[in-house]
């Protein structure tokens, strides 16, 4: 078996595989289906037997593909190389952006270091000291906010994924993805001073076209802030729309439920891998318990000085929130 360890933040997880084509390739490149939409930085480790997880990939000729999940050994046996060649969409693969291994290092991370993870992007005032986080899935508007924080002078703090730890009074963030996939025409059309400096062939269409953009150029300069003043954003972006329409959640249980939720979503659900694996997510219900908990601490903590839902458009997505 061929044997390699990899780390994102505080995770570590040992992968082993019959061939060597199957293991992750590093460094990993900048594109679509990598990790590095995700997480800021995947780094190679030894492989131990004494990692928080481990997954083991055996590529043989079988009629049906079988995968079995603990908490601490994923195991798949099947013609994965094949199934990898015909696959529509590698992102939904062992080691793509949509895949398992992003799946299973929140779950590690939640479980074994209780670093939660939320969907979201982050952006920093240093002068201020005030860390604004974009919450939401994909359509939502996070890369209007994100693109258009940038311009305004806010420094990066993460494209996709936002990570805390909360340690008796403390909220300690970590930076998270500096590259985020964005489409071509919301570059195009949006955001050009972003458009990177390639040739596009003609026949792409600049609506279903995505590319992963670098945007590392405009990180923090810190990749850990410790109890800054929070404010987050659970928006919705519609082209057309006039006016700003901000409402805090001033309830704290419906502010709870809103994070909750959001971390929560790529742990439960159920995703297929290569077209043919079906993943039954991957949360578990003490994790759930203590997550709720967690949250609702996050909701009430000081630091946090606004958790509210916005309906706007592009243009005027940030109101007078950096005022």
């Amino acid at each position: 078996m061929f044997k390699t360890g990899l780390k994102i933040l505080e995770a570590k997880v040992g992968i082993e595989s019959n061939r060597r084509s199957l293991l992750p390739q590093f460094p990993l490149k900048i594109e679509v289906k990598s990790l590095l939409t995700d997480f800021e930085r995947v780094e190679e480790i030894p492989y131990s037997a004494k990692l928080d997880g481990h997954i083991s990939i055996e590529d043989e000729a079988r009629p049906e593909s079988y995968y079995d999940f603990s908490a601490e050994k994923a195991i798949f046996k099947g013609p994965i190389l094949k199934l990898a060649k015909e696959a529509s969409d590698l992102r939904f693969s062992l080691w793509g952006n949509q895949g398992f291994l992003y799946r299973y290092i929140l779950f590690l991370l939640e479980k074994n270091h209780r670093i939660y993870n939320l969907h979201a992007c982050g952006l920093f005032n240093q002068k201020k000291n005030i860390l604004y986080i974009i919450a939401g899935g994909a359509g939502s508007g996070k890369t209007v906010y994100l693109l258009s924080g940038l311009a305004k002078g806010l420094k990066l703090f993460s494209t996709e994924t936002v990570h805390f730890r909360m340690e008796k009074c403390k909220i300690s963030w970590f930076m998270g993805s500096l590259i985020d996939n964005v489409r071509l025409g919301t570059l195009i059309h949006d955001f050009p001073q972003y458009l990177p400096p390639q040739n596009i062939p003609q026949d792409f269409d600049e609506w279903q076209k995505k590319i992963a953009l670098d945007l590392s150029s405009h990180k923090n300069d810190s990749e850990t802030i410790t109890d800054p003043e929070v404010i987050m954003l659970f928006p919705r972006i519609e082209e057309g729309r006039k006016g700003f329409l901000l409402s805090s959640f001033k309830d704290k249980k419906i502010a709870a439920k809103a994070i909750f939720d959001n971390i929560s979503q790529k742990l439960s659900e159920t995703v297929i891998l290569y077209d043919k694996i079906p993943i039954l997510g991957l949360d578990k219900r003490e994790l759930a318990s203590r997550r709720l908990k967690s949250v609702t601490e996050l909701a009430h903590h000081q630091s946090i000085i606004k958790i509210a839902s916005v309906l706007t458009n592009p243009g005027q997505c940030w109101g007078d929130l950096l005022n």
